[in-house]
Formats: structure tokens, C-alpha cells, sequence
């Protein structure tokens, strides 16, 4: 079976999304998976075969060793990022059709998709496919608009799923941002000093959590070098590189706040039960807030410090309950039961 996602791109929510998935197929499967970096993978699911995602042809002949296509997590069919990188899964899911594959498409979004062409190709190709679990009801939604004759899910996402320690309580704010073209330098000054008030009161440090090492590293460089940063701030901040779920997941669990922009910081911290607040660059980020009951701020719109300030407060001191988020845990299965049934149908 090839597991084909943006895995070994040392982005943790792939990472977290790739557990998960993997620790759902049946132990009689062997598992091939496209990987940037074949030693991270391998870190994180020992065993496993590699190919190198970032290859096309490898990635097409790597589907001559499987029968089964699985198209795992994140929003893969979209062209948000670029038109080439939805081809790029185009091309693989038409081949796996041409080929006669079992093809499955787990915990996945749909879109964003912004010209009538990427809609036209998406729809076609989907219409081949031998089963979807969606991860939210907008990507349900436009499947169910096409009227798709496949069988089709939807559930929150996988990453629910991900076991996380117990949250312990501590003083540390965790920043988990991005860069963003949603905030401009008076957007990312108000946010700013909101942060600055915030963990003067009773914060010992903040610390800047890069998420994407690739994406996100640069932004603490970016805004000091701007000024942006207020002096305060600066004097308690701490830069941090996320280098793997454990010790993203043991600082989520000390720590007194997160403040997540990244859809996976949201979810891992809080599955441990961690105070969590969304910034939303993203309709998933806010949705999956809105799914945990998490207050969120959407960046489309004006910030205010004071209100920033106060939905912070309220969110670290709020009496916490997990029943919201433990549904969501049961809810998430749906995946699971989707992929399990699929591969059983193959095994007989």
C-alpha cells in the first residue's frame, strides 16, 4: 500500500496525521510512503518503506509495487499552494485508476480550488476513487454538490486521535504562529502588544514554537527585524524548533496557554486538555475551533488588543471540560471505520 502526504517535510501536523493513519491499517499490510526526508519517517514509524515524494516518477513507479492508493490527511486537493502540486496528485490518482487500484482518500479536505479548472479536474478524478472520509463539512459539502456516485464519510479530523499526555498546568505561553499575508504591520503590532500584556501578567516565558520548520522559523527574524516585537516581549520570549510530537506534546502539557495559528498545534494541545485559543488564517482553523468550543479570533478582521487580552484570559482560567473534545475523539473513528472496511474488502 502506498501512503502518499506531505510527510517527512518536518511539518508536525503531517507527522501527527501519519501516526495516526498508520496506526489504523491492519499489521498484514506492507506500507510504502512518500517521504521528503526517509530518516524522519522512519523516526516516526519504524519499518516502514520509503520513496521520495519529492519525485514524481519515483512516486508513479512506486505505484507498480502496491495495490492500494491511500491519499492520507491534510488538504491535498488543492491549488491554494500551486496548480503544480494539485497536478502532481492528479496525475498519481489517474494512474492508480489506469492501473486498477483500490484508491482511498482519508481524512482529507477539499480545495480551497480557485479556477473552474482545477474544479473540473478534481471532480473527474474523484469520481474514480473507491472511497473518501472528509475531515469537514465544507469539503463534504462540495463533494456532495458534485453529486459523486462513491461512498463518502465525514468527520472531524484524524488528528483528534493522536494520544496526548494529560495536561499538568505550568506558566509558560506557546506561541504556535506562521507567516501570514492576513496581518500587516498594524495587524501584527496589535497582536503583538495583546501578547506583551498578556504574558506580563504571570507568564514566565514565551516561547515561539516553529511548527513548519521550513515556514514558520523565520517569523520571530521577520518582526524583530521590523521593530514589531515590543522590548518586554523580547526580554521573555524563547525561540524553539519543533523537533518531534513528544517534546511538542510535553510543552503543551506545561504550559499555562497555547495560542495556535497551525491547525495541529490547535488539536494536540488541546486533546491534552491545555488551555487552547485559535488564530485563524485559515476556515479550518476556525472551524476546528469552533468544533472543540476554543475561543478564535478570524485574521480577516480588525484586532483589538483589549478583546484579544480578555478572550486569552478567559481562556487560561476557564474551568476546563473535556466533554466537547471527547466526542470529538469518538467522532474521529469514523475514519478509521472507513479505512478498515475498505481494506477488508480487498483482503478477501
Amino acid at each position: 500500500m502506498l501512503l502518499c502526504g506531505y510527510y517527512g517535510e518536518h511539518n508536525l501536523g503531517d507527522d501527527a496525521l501519519l501516526q495516526v493513519l498508520v496506526s489504523q491499517i491492519p499489521s498484514d499490510w506492507d506500507l510504502l510512503v512518500t517521504a521528503r526526508d526517509s530518516d524522519a519517517v522512519h523516526a516516526l514509524v519504524p519499518g516502514v518503506s520509503t520513496v521520495n515524494r519529492r519525485s514524481l516518477s519515483d512516486t508513479i513507479q512506486a505505484l507498480n509495487r502496491v495495490d492500494a492508493l491511500v491519499l492520507g490527511g491534510g488538504s491535498l486537493l488543492q491549488d491554494g499552494t500551486s496548480f503544480k502540486s494539485l497536478v502532481y496528485y492528479l496525475v498519481l490518482l489517474w494512474i492508480a485508476r489506469f492501473k486498477r487500484l483500490s484508491i482511498l482518500l482519508w481524512g482529507q479536505g477539499l480545495g480551497p480550488l480557485q479556477g473552474r479548472f482545477s474544479h473540473f479536474l478534481v471532480k473527474q478524478t474523484l469520481s474514480g476513487v473507491s472511497a473518501v472520509s472528509w475531515r469537514d463539512p465544507g469539503s463534504m459539502g462540495l463533494a456532495q454538490r458534485w453529486e459523486l456516485d462513491i461512498p463518502m464519510v465525514m468527520g472531524p479530523d484524524p488528528v483528534w486521535r493522536h494520544p496526548s499526555p494529560p495536561w499538568m498546568g505550568g506558566n509558560r505561553l506557546i506561541l504556535c504562529w506562521r507567516p501570514t499575508p492576513l496581518l500587516d504591520i498594524k495587524g501584527w503590532s496589535v497582536l503583538l502588544d495583546a501578547v506583551d500584556r498578556f504574558s506580563s501578567s504571570g507568564c514566565a516565558e514565551v516561547i515561539w514554537l516553529a511548527f513548519h520548520a521550513d515556514q514558520d522559523a523565520s517569523l520571530w527574524n521577520e518582526l524583530r527585524s521590523r521593530d514589531l516585537i515590543p522590548e518586554r516581549l523580547c526580554r521573555r520570549s524563547l525561540q524553539m524548533q519543533a523537533e518531534s510530537l513528544q517534546q511538542v506534546q510535553s510543552l503543551f502539557s506545561e504550559s499555562a496557554l497555547v495560542i495556535a495559528m497551525r491547525l495541529h498545534a490547535l488539536i494536540l494541545a488541546a486533546t491534552a486538555g491545555c488551555p487552547t485559543a485559535a488564530l485563524s488564517y485559515d476556515p479550518k482553523v476556525k472551524a476546528a475551533a469552533q468544533l472543540a468550543d476554543l475561543p478564535w479570533v478570524d485574521l480577516n478582521d480588525a484586532l483589538n488588543a483589549d478583546q484579544l487580552n480578555q478572550q486569552w484570559q478567559s481562556a487560561m482560567t476557564a474551568q476546563p471540560d473535556g466533554s466537547q473534545i471527547e466526542q470529538l475523539k469518538h467522532d474521529a473513528q469514523l475514519h478509521e471505520t472507513m479505512l478498515v472496511g475498505e481494506l477488508q474488502k480487498l483482503s478477501v
